[in-house]
């Protein structure tokens, strides 16, 4: 069972896409309290930030991409609503 994505056994759950957009949201909220801080250590967590960013840009942009072949070849997901998952194995 995944904790957060949805399957059939968490139909309420988020699309990955989602998540990761509201993950790189949070970062960039915690990246404005300390851009001003010039102290070594706040510097390299900002600069290591916007590289977590930079990937989970990328992330983002994969996990779209998978949600837009699913559309195109099944059609929406109905796992939110009851129905199967649209690929792999049960």
């Amino acid at each position: 069972m995944t904790h957060f994505l949805v399957s059939d056994e968490n139909p309420a759950g988020h699309k990955l896409e989602d998540l990761l957009c509201d993950l790189r949201a949070d970062i960039i909220k915690r990246c404005n309290k300390i851009t001003s801080d010039k102290r070594p250590e706040a510097m390299t967590v900002l600069s290591n930030n916007i590289k977590i960013m930079e990937h989970l840009s990328e992330a983002i942009h994969l996990a779209t991409d998978s949600t837009k072949i699913l559309d195109r070849s099944f059609g929406p997901s109905s796992t939110q609503t009851g129905g199967p998952t649209r690929i792999g194995v049960k």
